[in-house]
């Protein structure tokens, strides 16, 4: 299950969050890597992936986030996937579980 929603920090300070939250809360997560691209006018566009074991799924899962502030307010969309056995995606919730925390993560910063 994808998530989007806004912020109001900006993506320097959403991914020193991420990465922040899911190394402390999450035992088995880990940040796999980031790459930022800068824009005109001080905006730039965080692509991050982070990996983590669920002993549920009993493999490991991955979260995609994306961060940008182009358009002068910062988004956030992360996916979450992997997790299935071979030709079965059934993966006990573990993906859908991984791409809330994001949303968890920075929720006091949500614009309504």
């Amino acid at each position: 299950m994808a998530q989007d929603f806004q912020i109001s920090i900006s993506p320097q300070m959403a991914i020193s969050e991420l990465i922040d939250t899911i190394g402390r809360k999450s035992f088995t997560g880990e940040l796999i890597d980031y790459y930022t691209i800068s824009c005109a006018n001080d905006a730039e566009v965080i692509v991050a992936v982070f990996e983590k074991l669920f002993f549920r799924a009993g493999n490991r899962v991955t979260l995609t986030v994306t961060i940008h502030n182009i358009d002068g307010v910062t988004h956030v969309h992360s996916v979450g996937g992997g997790g299935g056995d071979c030709l079965f995606r059934f993966d006990w919730g573990a993906a859908d579980s991984f791409s809330e925390m994001p949303y968890n993560a920075l929720s006091r910063y949500l614009i309504k």
